[in-house]
Formats: C-alpha cells, sequence, structure tokens
C-alpha cells in the first residue's frame, strides 16, 4: 500500500534537495564581486538552448602564455557556488595529489531542474510538479558541441575531462557516464537525486553497465547522513528496509550503487562514500576533496622517499622518472611531463650541493627533455657545466637560454662565462 504523506511534508521533501543550493546561490547575489576573485566570467549564447550561459574560468597559478602549456579541464555544475570550493581544494592538492587543471563553472542558476534532469514528470511525491524538467539531453549537446569547443578554441585545455555535480547536478553527471561516456574521464555525483522519476535513470543503467566498456573512466558517489527527515532511528545500517518516501532519495542512491559493484568487471574505477555527519547542504565540501583524491589517485607522486634519499642509485631514480612518464600517458591519452620544472630544477641543484654530480646532470637534461621551450632549462643545466670547470658548455647552454628570452642576465652571463675562459 503506498504511503501517504500529509501535503506539508511533501512539499518539505520536494523542496529539501535544493533549498540549500538555492540559500548558497542568493548569498552569492547579496556579494557581486565574490566570483571576481575567483573566477573570471564568460559567456555564450546556445543555440541549441536559445539562450545566453554564462560560466566561469579559473586558469592554474602556473599559467603563463608564453609557455604555450595546455592543461586538463574540469567542468563544475552550479559553478556560481562550487567553482571557489573546486579551487580552494586545487590550491592546496594539485601538483602532488592532482594535477593543475583549468575550472570552467557552468552556471545553473536559471533553467537548473529543466537543464539538469533527465525525464519529464508532472507529479514528485505524490505532488504536482510544475516546474520544467527533463532537458537533461538538450543541455547535454550544448556543453558537448557548444561549450566544449568554445572553451577548447578558447582557454589551454586538453581533451582530459572531468564532470562534477551536486544533487540534480550529480544525477546529471550518472546520466552523463551512462548516456554520453566518452565525454568525460571522470565523473564526481555528490548526493546525486538518483530518486528522480521514480529511479528511471537506474533503471535505463542496468543494462547499460552490465554491456559497455567503462575502461580508463571512473565515477566517485556520495551519500550524505540526511536519510529520513523525521527518523533519527534510521541509518545507514536499516535505511534499506525502510520503504517510505522519506528515505527514497537514500535508498536510491544505495541501489545504484550496488549495481555499480555488481558490474566492477565492465572496467569503471569506482568510489562510494557515506558522510554520516553531513547533510545535503553540507557533503559538497568534503565530497570535491575526496572525490577529486580518488579520481586522480594514480596522479599522486610516488617514491618521493627514493628522491629525497641521499643513497638512492642514478639508474633507479632514472627509471622512476621514466615509470611516471609511462603511467601519465597511458591515463591521460597524451604525453604530460612526469614532474614540474620546478621539481626537476630543484632536485639538480640539491644534487650539485650533495656533491652527487651524475644525479644533477641527469635532473637537469629531463628539465630539457620535457620543458625544450624552457630558457631556465638550459641555464641551470649552464650552471652545472660551469660547476664542474666546463665553461665552454656552460657557454652553450647559457647561449641557448639567451635564444628563448630576452633577458639581458642571460646575455650578462655569457660575457662573465666567456671572459672568465681568457
Amino acid at each position: 500500500m503506498e504511503n501517504i504523506m500529509p501535503k506539508s511534508l511533501k512539499i518539505i521533501l520536494t523542496a529539501g534537495i535544493v533549498i540549500f543550493i538555492q540559500q548558497s546561490a542568493n548569498a552569492q547575489a547579496d556579494h557581486p564581486n565574490y566570483l571576481q576573485k575567483v573566477g573570471e566570467t564568460d559567456s555564450i549564447f546556445s543555440q541549441i538552448l536559445n539562450e545566453s550561459r554564462e560560466f566561469y574560468i579559473q586558469l592554474p597559478a602556473s599559467y603563463y602564455p608564453s609557455k604555450q602549456q595546455k592543461y586538463p579541464v574540469a567542468f563544475i555544475l552550479d559553478g556560481e557556488i562550487f567553482l571557489p570550493t573546486v579551487n580552494e581544494m586545487q590550491n592546496y592538492y594539485s601538483g602532488g595529489y592532482t594535477p593543475e587543471m583549468v575550472l570552467v563553472g557552468i552556471s545553473n542558476d536559471k533553467n537548473r531542474i529543466r537543464d539538469l534532469t533527465p525525464s519529464k514528470i508532472s507529479t514528485k511525491y505524490g505532488m504536482p510538479f510544475n516546474e520544467e524538467n527533463g532537458a537533461a539531453e538538450n543541455f547535454s549537446e550544448f556543453i558537448e558541441n557548444e561549450l566544449i569547443p568554445y572553451v577548447e578554441n578558447k582557454y589551454p585545455v586538453t581533451s582530459f575531462r572531468t564532470l562534477i555535480g551536486h544533487s540534480y547536478g550529480g544525477l546529471f553527471a550518472i546520466y552523463s557516464l551512462v548516456k554520453h561516456g566518452d565525454l568525460f574521464t571522470n565523473y564526481l555525483a555528490i548526493d546525486p537525486g538518483l530518486d528522480w522519476d521514480d529511479q528511471k535513470l537506474s533503471k535505463e543503467a542496468k543494462g547499460i553497465l552490465t554491456k559497455r566498456d567503462f575502461e580508463n573512466k571512473a565515477l566517485f558517489i556520495s551519500l550524505s547522513g540526511q536519510l529520513h527527515m523525521q527518523n533519527p532511528q534510521i541509518t545507514i545500517d536499516n535505511v534499506l528496509q525502510d520503504t517510505t518516501d522519506f528515505t527514497l532519495f537514500a535508498r536510491s542512491n544505495i541501489a545504484f550503487s550496488n549495481m555499480v559493484k555488481q558490474n566492477a568487471d565492465n572496467g569503471l574505477s569506482y568510489q562510494w562514500i557515506f558522510y554520516p555527519d553531513d547533510i545535503h547542504g553540507t557533503i559538497p565540501f568534503p565530497s570535491i576533496r575526496d572525490g577529486l583524491i580518488y579520481l586522480f589517485e594514480w596522479f599522486q607522486m610516488e617514491n618521493t622517499d627514493r628522491f629525497n634519499s641521499f643513497d638512492t642509485p642514478k639508474e633507479e631514480l632514472h627509471d622512476l622518472i621514466k615509470y611516471r612518464e609511462t603511467k601519465l600517458r597511458e591515463h591521460f591519452g597524451y604525453f604530460e611531463p612526469p614532474y614540474p620544472e620546478d621539481i626537476l630544477n630543484m632536485l639538480g641543484y640539491m644534487n650539485m650541493e650533495m656533491q652527487q654530480p651524475e644525479k644533477a646532470k641527469m635532473y637537469f637534461e629531463f628539465a630539457i627533455e620535457y620543458y625544450p621551450e624552457s630558457a631556465n632549462a638550459y641555464d641551470s643545466m649552464a650552471d652545472y657545466y660551469e660547476s664542474t670547470g666546463d665553461l665552454p658548455s656552460a657557454i652553450k647552454y647559457v647561449s641557448k637560454a639567451a635564444e628563448l628570452s630576452d633577458s639581458n642576465a642571460y646575455r650578462e652571463k655569457i660575457e662573465k662565462l666567456k671572459s672568465n675562459t681568457n
């Protein structure tokens, strides 16, 4: 027998999914300069949506146009709210745990339910549902055929893409994985609204998860501790035994997670985390941190103790660098330097001070190999040769640095080295 819920409670349940997002959006509206501190506003007129759509761009701190470097890109739904959170997480974790990324925060402050829900409904939890909805396919077409090409043409991004969404945004992220799995590599679905339309997306996903190959794709899903709005006795251990509408949101999340785990042989990398101390409005913060760290687990630097050890043989260090180069190429699908230039540079000078010149030379050689347009890489090699007394080689490398840079410092260094050879 269907559970009958008081009208007032049904309204609360219907609105509860989005109330925190609405509050956050209203709070930001009171501070119009807030996004200027984090993301630069851009917009595109969509022929598909027949409207202009704003989005916000945050470039990595290391970006300089002259380097012509490109970065993986993360598309963040409800970008006016969550771009600052993702950016702050990247400020702490990028480089060692996650790659530096271009962040694209897509605005969903208008037509949010329309764009992020995958099927049309007219009632929700037994109550009329009159907001426009069910146009996720249209919104997906906008992202694929208009927004991504625009971003790739204007900003320094690669084809390695991550999609991040909360609530209905999380629902859309899972919809994208199921329906358009090649559009993104990583999917981060925060407390997704999988109860939508009687769990229709989950039912459609069942056959797809069984048959499709999801190799090199990764999904992270979270669930908040807000399992039941009235009954604190409902826990993660007994929520599946409850049959009321109050727990349908949580039960839909768990059921989808179990279905993914049952199809573990399809190649999809998957993690699900329950946050018992968070509610729907607070769960984005820990989910973004844990989700990005999981999705880029393969990127995390390994064997740092071997690089710091005085006794590690040069040959072992060489092989570790080449191993990471191969690993990154396999995951990104294109070449990516295994270490930032400044780390290779630092290791080179550190080994010079430790009186291990062959190791120092190796690091400087790798810096030149991976960053052939860097004047600093050649100048560092010049310092190495100068320290060994090989001034002709030092002049050769600093001259190359001078070719790549208009800095007078390199020209002055050349003259100084030449005067020392006389």
